[in-house]
């Protein structure tokens, strides 16, 4: 029987034994797993406080919130309406508020050693991809620390016409959409996927090498029952 930390890593086990994989294709989930909180909803309280949506918007989202928070509206489409709820404006001002918060207002922090994973593997010439389930402003915002351009990014998304965000979804990578998202766009077996919470299971569940980081409670059973390899980032755990 393994012991109870038996597939847990410490810092440098885990950056060894990701690197000794020479990887060609990785993918990577962002909240919790890259940094730490949850981007998307902290930004989604931010904007409603800073009037980046109509005041009506922002009540009304609010309560579809409480409804989610209640277990009365589903994952898929609570990320995807905090999407498009910006509806009717431009691209651009979203984009500018997302940089701003991330830069300035965002209650998380990266981890270190994430980084330092992630352009070591870019140095190795690995093909990195990011999957999130949060809105594609605050991720490509998000991405600038890591260098991870923003074609390489699946994050829930709407379509745009002339610069101007619709109420009409092109993704909504949470879940099996990770996976699927991975398939349609990336179209290569990934070589090494990384995943903090159950939202992430389908994705490390298709990977040949599953690295759980920053695992939530259940995740974190999955992963030992599963015996894939866990790391929590200094000071975590």
């Amino acid at each position: 029987m393994a012991t109870p930390n038996a597939n847990i890593l410490s810092r440098q086990d885990f950056l060894d034994s990701v690197l000794r994989l020479e990887a060609r294709v990785a993918a990577f989930d962002c909240d919790g797993t890259l940094w730490s909180g949850d981007a998307g909803e902290s930004f989604f309280d931010w904007e409603i406080k800073q009037g980046i949506v109509p005041a009506e918007v922002g009540v009304a989202m609010r309560a579809r919130y409480a409804e989610y928070k209640a277990g009365r509206v589903t994952e898929d489409d609570m990320c995807g309406e905090m999407v498009t709820m910006h509806r009717g404006l431009s691209e651009e001002i979203v984009m500018q508020a997302a940089s701003d918060f991330m830069q300035h207002s965002f209650p998380g922090s990266i981890f270190p050693e994430m980084q330092e994973l992630v352009w070591r593997l870019r140095q190795s010439g690995c093909d990195l991809w990011v999957v999130s389930s949060s809105n594609e402003w605050v991720i490509r915002a998000g991405m600038k620390p890591f260098g991870i351009s923003d074609d390489h990014i699946l994050a829930t998304k709407a379509q745009l016409e002339n610069g101007t965000v619709t109420d009409r979804l092109i993704r909504i990578p949470s879940g099996p959409g990770k996976a699927d998202a991975l398939r349609e766009v990336v179209g290569r077996e990934i070589d090494a996927a990384f995943g903090n919470s159950r939202w992430d299971t389908e994705m490390l569940e298709q990977t040949r090498h599953p690295f759980v980081v920053n695992p939530n409670p259940d995740l974190e059973t999955k992963a030992r029952e599963r015996g894939w390899s866990i790391y929590f980032p200094d000071g975590r755990r």
